[in-house]
Parts: C-alpha cells; sequence; structure tokens
C-alpha cells in the first residue's frame, strides 16, 4: 500500500516542479466548479470622511503607537462608541 504524503509535504514537492500542465486552458474552472462562493453583498463599504488635521494626527499617533493600522483603529473606535451607545442591536 502506497503511503500518501502529508498535506504539507504535498504542497512542499510542488514548489519544485512547474505545475501548468495541470491547468486545461481549453476547460476553465469557475469558482463554483472549485467549491468557492462570494458573498452575494460585500461586508463593507468604502466611504471618504474628513476628519480635522490634529484629529487624525493623534489617531495615526496612537496607531503607530500600537502597531495598528489607522483606518482599523479608526473602526474599532467607532465600533466601541456605537456598542457604548447601543446603536446596533446584535
Amino acid at each position: 500500500m502506497k503511503k500518501t504524503p502529508s498535506k504539507k509535504t504535498e504542497i512542499t514537492l510542488y514548489d519544485d516542479y512547474d505545475t501548468t500542465s495541470f491547468i486545461n486552458k481549453k476547460k476553465p474552472l469557475s469558482l463554483k466548479d472549485i467549491g468557492l462562493k462570494l458573498p452575494t453583498e460585500s461586508p463593507t463599504t468604502v466611504i471618504s470622511i474628513r476628519l480635522p488635521n490634529k484629529m487624525l494626527n493623534a489617531i495615526r499617533a496612537f496607531s503607530s503607537e500600537n502597531d495598528l493600522p489607522y483606518q482599523s483603529v479608526i473602526k474599532l473606535f467607532l465600533q466601541k462608541e456605537i456598542k457604548r451607545n447601543k446603536l446596533i442591536k446584535h
């Protein structure tokens, strides 16, 4: 009985070989074919907001001190305030 390689071993085996021969250009696969489904609606929305320079600089300084992206910090601050004021029911 032939032993199958572990998932990690199998992945690293392909690092050393050209795998383009596995692709059939005449029959491209869709996401459905490989078992993936995209969400019908994006979980986020892009917005534009104007902030005073001092406020943005304070957020960026806080972000830098905590090694976080400043956009993420803004989202965290908003989430905390929304939760505190019970604006969204979960």
